[in-house]
């Protein structure tokens, strides 16, 4: 890995390359394709929490003037079960019943028909000519009557995943994870002090801005095209062949830009609705999605319940940790109990721990990824048990995380052991900074939380190309959220040591680069960055060749120095050195344009930690929060674009402080969300907050030639942690639920 020293590029902050197209309007985002001849698709959804579809009539949708096709679930072939890799998560027959609802529908929102019109307002009144005959069914709303062995089912056929034991009835509950090493009945006796909680989190949505949207056009070959907001159209693509039984070749998916997704855009909802009416109506379908389909009908993270038992030493060493975890699924498997199973202790070096995850099958949405899916709901139990063994002992929340701190060698409790990682020097960073050495303001709690993601690296492409001039092209396909297109730019200049401006980042669709895995699991800096890199090496390699060539030396007699040949020391001729752009221009004479490219499944992504602190006051006559001040500290590796990386820890921070103060689904008792929208989804907006400090530690992790760990997702992770423990500290209080709204917080204090 490249010393910080030697890096001219890598590191700076240049201009971001979407920047202008988005703040003069250029940009296209998924709703603003418009065709000749497009149609326009609606979506008719269940009015029930829980019903079985008995009959579904299109009939007199389809006989009106205007409706060009309409489609319900008996037009979608059944699929046998498939893994979906990823943050899609999940199985492609639970995807495909996600996307349009079969004998049942599942949830509130849940897709019947569709229908494709030659205006929005016919679309709606085909919506209202379908007839559908439903048998209403008692919801299951609650994630531990769910669990009940006298529970209404939801699918006859779930079976537990995970037990020791094939069991021979069938539940709600879709899988079991569980995790243990050591003793642990002897690590609780070797405790001075033992805390124990159980915690609550709902369901909370992405409050990405931009509204599901998509645009397709069959041929009369019968291949696709797919226009749509997504963090990863090749496995959009991959989803929508397997749902409507149709070849991989026959789709091809091209990305918007993208306004938001933070892991709800890794899955399909519209796209193969929109293949299947444009395949029938024989025109172009645009499917775009209301405010409030978006709530009802798309993915939100997960809601839990879970419990933990911690005991620890006089001197802070904690000697046990048990954890008892239920993450809401939704109407279908998918939930990410997994990753909460695996992150709830993995900042710590425990000898002795247990954990059991149970992922739950409720009348709710399906729930999809959210920014380091399930690790923010499990964590925060334990920072929270963290913070009131601390009050007990007397001891600087700061300091029994660094007595119990995993480093180099620590073998986390996941697996394997972990590599150089910067969880103590956030600490240590924490404990130096004037915002943690400033005293509490009067009437004010402050909260210290941890935060952790794996971080994942998997498959990715890239190719280099050389344009006549020098001027360098970089193509992959990852669609740009976070600023990868900087970065990847950056990494290019840096390893081809030339400016920053010389070279433009493009995402291709599905036909005009390769394979790339979604964007998320803070993977597409690592892994396309590697790749892109790859590439560029590629492009050295067969420069040096050209030039050997033309000075009639040996290849390894070459060397490329700041984006030029150069013969190495002690090699006797009497050349020129020859620049990319020299190299570029006499191409066609000496083996045709210049090109670089590589695949990968990259391995090795440096898990990444956060140490994050803040300041919070409670107006104990209204519940009201005000976040004074916050804090965010992380290590990065090496950050490529700081600004970036501050805008992730920023935006991480944000949402997390949302979803710990207000956010949450709310449901009446027949599983109808009663605050489907933004006017009552309680978002923080500006004025809620204020400006959010950030510390980026850079400790480099070696499986990347510029030293980077992913930092997209464990910014979410600590902030619920850091609110409860604030509010705590302010009002002497412990709040177990979440969110921490003004009528909660009001309760409490009423309690006591």
């Amino acid at each position: 890995m490249a010393e910080a020293v030697d890096l001219r590029v890598v590191g700076t902050t240049p201009v971001r390359p979407d920047g202008v197209d988005k703040v003069t309007g250029r940009a296209q985002f998924g709703a603003d394709l418009n065709m000749p001849n497009m149609l326009h698709g609606r979506i008719l959804r269940s009015p029930h929490a829980h019903a079985r579809i008995k009959r579904v009539d299109l009939s007199k949708a389809l006989a009106m003037q205007g409706v060009y096709a309409a489609v319900s679930g008996a037009d979608f072939p059944m699929l046998a079960s498939g893994e979906v890799s990823g943050e899609a998560g999940g199985d492609l027959a639970d995807i495909a019943r996600n996307v349009m609802a079969r004998d049942k529908a599942l949830y509130h929102g849940h897709a019947v028909a569709a229908v494709a019109a030659t205006s929005l307002e016919v679309a709606e009144q085909a919506l209202d000519a379908i007839e559908v005959d439903y048998e209403v069914l008692p919801p299951v709303l609650d994630v531990l009557e769910a669990m009940a062995a006298d529970a209404t089912l939801l699918d006859e056929q779930c079976f537990t995943k995970g037990l020791s034991e094939t069991p021979d009835k069938p539940s709600n509950i879709a899988a079991m994870v569980k995790l243990a090493r050591g003793d642990l009945e002897a690590g609780f006796a070797a405790a001075d002090v033992v805390v124990e909680g159980e915690y609550r989190i709902p369901m909370a949505h992405q409050g990405y801005i931009e509204p599901h949207a998509c645009t397709a056009t069959v041929n009369e070959e019968g291949k696709a095209t797919v226009w749509c907001c997504t963090q990863g159209h090749f496995d959009f693509r991959t989803m929508t062949a397997h749902i409507l039984g149709c070849k991989i070749a026959d789709l091809k998916f091209i990305a918007s830009e993208i306004g938001g997704g933070f892991g709800g855009k890794t899955v399909v909802y519209l796209e193969p609705v929109a293949v299947m009416l444009s395949k029938k109506a024989g025109r172009p379908v645009k499917l775009v999605m209301t405010r409030e389909e978006v709530f009802r009908a798309t993915g939100p993270t997960s809601g839990s319940v879970v419990r933990v038992k911690v005991g620890a030493r006089k001197d802070g060493r904690i000697t046990a940790a048990k954890a008892w975890l239920a993450y809401e699924a939704g109407g279908l498997a998918g939930a990410p109990v997994g990753p909460g199973v695996m992150s709830i202790f993995a900042p710590y070096d425990l000898d002795n721990f247990l954990v059991e995850g149970y992922e739950v099958l409720v009348n709710k949405p399906k729930v999809a990824a959210y920014r380091a899916p399930g690790a923010p709901q499990s964590m925060h139990a334990m920072e929270v048990a963290l913070d009131d063994i601390a009050r007990q002992l007397d001891m600087d929340p700061l300091d029994l995380r660094l007595r119990n701190a995993a480093d180099e060698g620590t073998q986390a409790p996941y697996g394997p052991k972990f590599p150089p990682i910067g969880f103590k020097a956030c600490i240590e960073a924490a404990k130096k900074h004037p915002n943690y050495l400033a005293q509490v303001p009067e009437g004010a709690g402050r909260g210290v939380a941890a935060g952790f993601w794996f971080n994942i690296g998997m498959q990715s492409s890239a190719e280099v190309r050389i344009n006549e001039d020098g001027s360098v092209v970089v193509m992959e396909g990852n669609p740009d959220i976070g600023g990868s297109r900087a970065s990847m730019c950056l990494m290019a200049a840096e390893t081809l040591g030339v400016p920053y401006e010389q070279v433009k980042t493009y995402v291709g669709d599905t036909e005009s680069t390769g394979y790339c895995m979604v964007t998320g699991g803070s993977r597409t800096t690592f892994a396309t960055g590697m790749a892109v890199v790859r590439a560029c090496e590629d492009i050295i390699a067969e420069c040096k060749a050209r030039a050997a060539a033309t000075w009639g030396v040996d290849k390894d007699q070459v060397e490329w120095q700041d984006g030029t040949a150069v013969p190495a020391p002690g090699v006797n001729a009497d050349v020129n050195p020859l620049s990319l752009a020299d190299l570029a221009a006499s191409a066609s004479a000496t083996g045709g344009p210049i090109l670089g490219k590589a695949s990968l499944n990259a391995q090795g992504a440096g898990a990444s930690f956060s140490i994050n602190f803040a300041d919070l006051k409670v107006d104990k006559e209204t519940g009201a929060v005000e976040v004074l001040s916050y804090t965010a500290i992380q290590d990065a590796g090496k950050a490529i674009h700081p600004a970036y990386v501050e805008g992730q820890m920023q935006g991480g921070a944000a949402q997390g402080i949302g979803w710990a103060l207000n956010e949450e689904y709310i449901y009446d008792q027949d599983g109808v969300m009663e605050n489907a929208g933004f006017l009552d989804y309680r978002m923080p907006v500006a004025s809620d907050l204020p400006m959010i400090d950030t510390e980026i530690v850079e400790v480099p992790n070696p499986s990347h030639p510029y030293g980077v760990r992913g930092v997209g997702e464990t910014p979410i992770v600590a902030p619920l942690g850091v609110a409860a423990n604030a509010v705590r500290d302010a009002i002497g209080i412990r709040i177990n639920d979440l969110p921490m709204s003004p009528p909660r917080i009001l309760a409490a204090l009423d309690a006591a």
